[in-house]
């Protein structure tokens, strides 16, 4: 009797368990859902496009007090939810913004929510250089996750070590491959790439690879936000055709004392590239007046207003390979197999 009791027992289980099993795989499981926040609408557009699905509405207003509502205008129930908004002037409202999107879709029962993060501000502030100075970097990963954040898809941080300060799991792009793509369509044979600082030593390195061509750095000493001084270029650059690769560039304090370095070692000519170019108090001008500054190439990893563009200034677009990454997300595959592409 006993036997008999606990077999049916023990089928009762695994007949539940199968009926959850059926429930658990519905409509909306498998859906997608991408909004964007106010920083970078028409970026969000071109990563929708690529992925062939709709851009969905979000409404976002201002009370008398000056507090911010957003409200995602569409259903998130059980779907895989990614907020596009990269962190760019005004960042602080950019950042709220994010943290009302993430909370929104918290409670509105999102199966799993993706922060497209393709311009993290705050990676600059990575380390307690000065006594009682935060460390925003880490601050606000934490806030994304309180909020709601499952996953973080970004673009080109400013240092390795960021990567650390998010308690989720975190997809780091680079933007070397379409910055190498571009370079590609022009002469290679006396080119060589150089770093501002040994900082970004490694990845102007990978860059260099990718060319087939050299690489050097600059030795830099940092006084303050606006202020930098360059003692000397490691490597042979002389006579060469330059390619100064940053991660991004705001004032452009760094790339105008390193050009100015490499005119008195006497180079060739000389092109700027970096992933985001936010190009702040009329940085983009500055360096483009810079003699033997030939062109000035960036990403749309931050919107470039169009005061901002000049005949000088190449933006490439970097939708494709967020669309990508996002699919590859999605669908559970692997994000670092996009780099082994060639």
């Amino acid at each position: 009797m006993y036997y008999r009791r606990n077999r049916r027992t023990v089928h009762l289980r695994l007949l539940r368990l199968l009926l959850i099993h059926l429930r658990v795989p519905s409509v909306h499981v498998h859906e997608i859902a991408v909004f964007s926040g106010s920083a970078h609408p028409e970026l969000a557009s071109d990563i929708c496009a690529h992925l062939g699905v709709p851009l969905r509405p979000v409404r976002v207003q201002r009370f008398a007090n000056d507090c911010i509502e957003v409200q995602l205008q569409a259903n998130c129930r059980e779907r895989d939810v990614f907020l596009i908004q990269p962190l760019v002037p005004p960042t602080q409202e950019n950042l709220v913004e994010l943290l009302l999107m993430l909370d929104a879709a918290r409670g509105a029962s999102a199966a799993r929510t993706t922060v497209v993060l393709p311009h993290y501000a705050y990676a600059r502030s990575d380390k307690k250089d000065m006594p009682r100075v935060s460390i925003g970097g880490r601050l606000v990963a934490d806030l994304l996750l309180t909020a709601g954040a499952n996953r973080v898809l970004t673009m080109t941080l400013h240092s390795p070590q960021v990567h650390g300060f998010f308690s989720m799991p975190v997809d780091h792009l680079h933007a070397l491959r379409e910055l190498a793509a571009h370079f590609r369509a022009r002469d290679m044979s006396n080119a060589v790439v150089v770093s501002p600082d040994l900082g970004n030593a490694k990845p102007a390195a990978a860059f260099a690879r990718l060319l087939g061509v050299g690489v050097a750095a600059g030795a830099k000493q940092r006084f303050a936000d606006d202020k930098v001084s360059i003692s000397s270029i490691i490597g042979d650059v002389a006579g060469k055709d330059v390619i100064v690769l940053d991660d991004e560039i705001a004032r452009g304090s760094t790339v105008v004392e390193l050009v100015e370095r490499l005119h008195e070692i006497g180079v060739n000519s000389i092109r700027i590239a970096c992933t985001h170019g936010l190009f702040a108090d009329g940085a983009i001008k500055r360096i483009g007046d810079l003699p033997g500054v030939r062109e000035i190439v960036c990403t749309d990893t931050v919107p470039i207003a169009p005061q901002k563009r000049t005949p000088k200034l190449t933006v490439l677009s970097i939708a494709p390979a967020l669309a990508e990454a996002i699919r590859r997300i999605h669908n559970g595959e692997s994000v670092s197999a996009l780099f082994d592409a060639p």
